[in-house]
């Protein structure tokens, strides 16, 4: 460990110059990050003082193939991406205190019952993530830190998974030598958020942001889910990942999102099974007639949906693995079409006059025509779309896009390949 000051000093004398470039993929970004990565660390001085600190950082993640497949136990293709989470930390004897915009109030690790008046607050995470190390047989232990995020909020990106990522990496780091896999701190978060925190949810965001880089997660035992990390370096397509941010109404979608699982177990359920995973497509197909007519069309074309696009996720992986971009590409953009025409996430059919989604894969596909792909972003309805844009046309659909929906709407990420990680400066 060293002093603060000592990193800082690192910094600003250019010794992270190659780490941050590492990490980041952006050689544009590196005097960003280093201003970052000093400002937090003055932060942490000024909170607590001059004294031996650790940093980490958690990447926030995209979900690049298999829309609406997890929760059928299908298969996912995610990646990190360079926006994360970071934390100057040191340890602390009998609480964990965090810094941020959210501002935790301290949590004393002799006391980790799970709290109702906790549930959908960061303390609840952090009380969640600190009783699951210890009840896996993990030592625990108190901290002190301030951390910075500029995953954003409310976009898809899992800045929620990234700030479970980052309490595990942090117990890893500071406790246990680092050698709590990562897949093991995905599942730690997944249970913090579905016990502590009240929130049920999957694994694949907690995955994408712990273990990092391009991951195939296949969910078929949804318990331990395999996880595949695809060596691929993603930079020699000279492609960028742009996220757009439609401003779409915040009207509740709740029964929107819930009705997709729902309909597709509704299928399931109709062959006696849980989930579509368990169902063959052959036999799906041939009883399609007596289906619609005893759950409805919707479901079928939901069901339709899951089936095609859990084999598109094959399909990306294998092209992604035998470095064949221009399948990676055609499976991007039947992606998108499969969840527009089957799927139905694009726009909320209890509020037709509000289509931002629909409006901005429309445009993109007009700007993009030859210069890239796009599809719409998690589970849908609003929020975002995802494009994968040539380097050298970024800017003008940028440009382009943000004409349409706001300056600042369209980010331009990079993949990361590390996901939750000890940053060590200058060593």
């Amino acid at each position: 460990m060293k002093r603060a000051s000592q990193i800082i000093n690192d910094i600003q004398n250019n010794k992270a110059d190659s780490l941050f470039l590492d990490i980041y993929q952006d050689e544009s970004m590196i005097e960003f990050q280093k201003k970052r990565y000093v400002d937090a660390i003055e932060q942490y001085i000024n909170l607590y003082k001059d004294e031996e600190v650790e940093i980490f950082s958690v990447p926030g993640r995209s979900e690049v193939c298999g829309n609406h497949t997890d929760h059928q136990h299908g298969q996912v293709l995610a990646t990190a991406i360079n926006l994360d989470i970071i934390t100057v930390v040191s340890k602390d004897e009998e609480k964990v205190l965090l810094k941020d915009k959210y501002t935790s109030n301290p949590v004393y690790i002799n006391d980790l019952d799970m709290k109702e008046e906790e549930k959908d607050t960061s303390e609840g995470l952090i009380r969640g993530i600190l009783y699951r190390f210890k009840e896996l047989g993990y030592k625990i232990g108190g901290f002190k830190g301030f951390s910075t995020s500029n995953v954003l909020a409310g976009s898809g990106l899992s800045s929620s998974a990234a700030y479970e990522g980052m309490i595990g990496v942090i117990l890893s780091g500071l406790y246990n030598d680092m050698k709590v896999d990562s897949v093991e701190i995905a599942k730690i978060g997944q249970y913090a958020e579905n016990v502590y925190f009240g929130k049920p949810c999957g694994l694949m965001d907690q995955c994408a942001c712990a273990v990092g880089g391009l991951i195939h997660i296949d969910f078929k035992d949804n318990s331990n889910p395999v996880v595949e990390k695809i060596d691929n370096d993603f930079s020699q397509y000279g492609y960028s990942l742009c996220i757009v941010d439609v401003h779409a109404s915040h009207a509740d979608l709740t029964p929107d999102y819930a009705a997709i699982p729902s309909e597709m177990k509704e299928v399931a359920a109709y062959f006696g099974k849980k989930f579509l995973r368990e169902v063959s497509e052959e036999g799906f197909i041939k009883e399609i007639s007596n289906i619609r007519h005893s759950i409805g069309d919707r479901a079928v074309a939901r069901a339709l949906h899951y089936f095609e696009e859990d084999k598109r996720v094959g399909k990306i992986t294998k092209a992604l693995k035998d470095n064949d971009f221009e399948t990676f590409k055609a499976c991007i953009k039947s992606s998108g079409d499969s969840s527009f025409k089957y799927l139905q996430n694009i726009y909320s059919n209890n509020d037709i006059n509000n289509q931002a989604v629909t409006i901005a894969l429309g445009l993109s596909e007009l700007f993009l025509e030859g210069h890239g792909v796009s599809r719409v972003h998690g589970g849908g309805f609003a929020s975002t779309i995802q494009a994968f844009v040539e380097n050298n046309y970024v800017q003008e659909y940028k440009k382009k896009i943000e004409e349409a929906f706001g300056k600042h709407s369209c980010h331009v990420l990079k993949i990361r390949k590390y996901g939750a990680m000890k940053v060590e400066v200058g060593e």
